[in-house]
Parts: structure tokens; sequence; C-alpha cells
């Protein structure tokens, strides 16, 4: 496969990423075989392009998967014609994905609710996500119209998100600003890492409640990338009790016999888009493993 480059300044493996469409692991396999060349010269994935270079690489191959409607039950906050809210419930990933989750997924929920047919779209209607332990309101566009319309709002960040964490400890101070750019980490490609040359990334937050040695926060993001709370807080030493890739093993052994967390305690609490807002309330998980019981 072969592109010319229009403009400068973007990562390699980023471009490709958006121009092939595949998964960051065979994107990283291409790299790995060394079949991605620039100007017939073998190049990395962070090689910064310019304006008029050829990229040329190998066809990945890609085992066809249809997605398919599957009966589960989905926690509806709201439905209207263009839209659905839904509570996720933690355990639950938004979309099939190489790690093997292809028929137990939101996307699958979703073909059955709305009564489409299954096909190529692995992502019917979905126009942001949760991670995989992490619950809380989703939305999910029904019309062609409104998933143009969804999706803009998300790319102009005309959506405001407000997520409650437990996390280790009490920060300094009742309110606080992480503006570190993000990317994903050279040593381990499932997970994100904090460095200059990454995306910006901005998070805030105020401490809701605290216990002293944990503290209930109301977490607001100004960008989406993966990861983003959970890496945010853990690089201000207040990691999310329960998260088993950015968190504290000490912490997260103290919350599980503390409090019987079994999971990360990060939960999508509101959104507000569209002139609309909508709640999604705690499941019982997380509500139990609070060290007293609250009001928010």
């Amino acid at each position: 496969m072969k592109f010319k480059v229009k403009t400068s300044g973007e990562r390699l493996d980023s471009f490709l990423a958006k121009e092939l469409k595949i998964s960051r692991s065979l994107l990283e396999k291409l790299f790995d075989e060394r079949q991605v060349q620039v100007n017939d010269n073998t190049a990395k994935k962070a090689y910064r392009l310019k304006e008029d270079d050829v990229v040329t690489c190998a066809t990945p191959k890609i085992a066809p998967i249809h997605l398919k409607a599957s009966d589960i039950a989905l926690d509806i906050i709201y439905e209207d014609k263009d839209m659905l809210v839904i509570n996720k419930a933690p355990g639950m990933v938004v979309h099939p994905d190489s790690t093997g989750h292809q028929n137990d997924t939101v996307a699958n929920a979703v073909l059955t609710h709305l009564k489409l047919k299954p096909g190529k779209d692995l992502r019917p209607g979905i126009v942001h996500r949760l991670d995989k332990d992490t619950s809380g309101a989703l939305v999910i566009a029904k019309t062609p119209a409104s998933l143009t319309k969804l999706s803009k709002l998300f790319l102009d960040r005309d959506v405001r998100k407000t997520y409650l964490a437990l996390v280790k400890g009490t920060p300094r101070t009742e309110t606080g600003r992480i503006d570190a750019p993000m990317q994903r980490s050279s040593k381990n490609r499932q997970q994100m890492a904090i460095h200059s040359q990454g995306r910006n990334a901005v998070t805030t937050f105020e401490v809701d409640h605290t216990w002293g040695w944990c503290s209930l926060l109301k977490v607001k993001i100004e960008t989406g990338r993966t990861h983003q709370i959970r890496l945010h807080m853990a690089s201000i030493g207040h990691p999310i009790l329960g998260d088993s890739t950015y968190g504290e093993h000490a912490a997260n052994m103290q919350a599980r016999q503390k409090l019987g967390l079994t999971r990360q305690w990060l939960h999508a609490w509101h959104i507000e888009l569209a002139g609309k807002e909508f709640t999604a309330p705690l499941p019982d998980d997380l509500v139990s493993a609070l060290p007293t019981p609250i009001k928010l």
C-alpha cells in the first residue's frame, strides 16, 4: 500500500493508524517486521512526516470480524429517536477489540436493542468509550445523522463529563489541574505514559469527601485520552484505588481488605451535551466500597 503525505508534522504511526484503520497490535506488527517505509527507507513509528513523503507498507492481514447481535440487557438512562444513554456496567467492553471480546460488548447489545442488522460495522452508534472496568454514562447514536452530530460535539469538545474517583490519600489542595501530555508507552503498548512529545491532556479535580487514607474526587477532563484520568491521578501520587495498571499495590490491597473493592473505583457520573444533562447512578459495588455512606 502506498500513501503520499499532504502535510508535515504527524507521527508515522498516527498517520498509518488513520489511513489503514487497523488495531494497534496489527500496526505494531508492521513496524516490528520492518514492513513500513518512507521514501523507500525503513522507518520508525515515531518518525515525523514531511509534506510529499511517500509512505509504503505491506497490506495488513486482518481476520474478518462481523458483529453479531447479543441479547444483553442495557441499563437505559435516556432514549429518544436520536440517541441512547446507558449506564454501562463494569466489566463490559464497549466494542469488539483485539483482546478477544467479540460477542459480549455494548455494540453487540446495541444491535439487539435497536434491531439493526449485523454487519461489518463494529461500532454501531458508538461515539465515545469507557474502559472495560469503568462504569457509567455512555452515549450512543441511533441514526447516521445523530452519529455525525454527536461525533462532532465530542470532536469539538462541546461535551462536559464529570467522573467520580476514589483515590489514595488526600490531595494537598481542594481543587487541582493536571496538564500532562500523553502517548502510548514504549515499554507496554497496552498502557499510556506521560511524555513531553505526547498529545495534550488536561484533567481537573475537586475533593468531594475525604477519609484521610482515601478521598472521593469529582474529576473533569478537558481532553479525552485513553486512560487519562487513571494515568493523571497516578502521576500526582493519588492513583485510583483498585486500578491494577496504574495503581499502587499496597493501596489496592488496603482497599480490598477494608472496602471489598475488586475493581478500579472510577465512574462516569454526569454528562452534558446538546442542551441535555444525564446522571448515571453509582453501581452497588462502588457504593458498598465507600468507607462511609455519603450523599452526592
